[in-house]
């Protein structure tokens, strides 16, 4: 699962993922099966047995937030050679995500 504090207002079917320095690339994708948006403890008991996050991690993400959101990954797709942004018309990375 990816967690976000706020759900996209259009929702999508899979997440480019870019890696920071000192790659600075598009590194793969990954394929949303699912999208779960509710309160952020009934979207912990329903996900955390597949998550890789603490509780308290989970906690302090989520810390004063009443709700949460849960993308469910299908498949996940590693390129074999990462991808420039501008590849995607990106001049910079994002500071939380755009629609592309």
């Amino acid at each position: 699962y990816e967690f976000r504090k706020t759900k996209c207002k259009k929702e999508p079917n899979r997440i480019i993922v870019y890696s920071s320095s000192p790659v600075k690339k598009v590194v793969g994708e990954l394929i949303i099966d699912e999208v779960l948006f509710d309160d952020k403890e009934i979207i912990w008991n329903k996900t955390k047995m597949n998550t890789g996050v603490e509780k308290e991690k989970y906690d302090n993400y989520f810390k004063n937030k009443k709700y949460a959101v849960a993308y469910k990954i299908g498949k996940c797709i590693k390129y074999d050679t990462p991808k420039e942004l501008k590849e995607y018309n990106i001049k910079q990375a994002p500071q939380s995500y755009i629609y592309i």
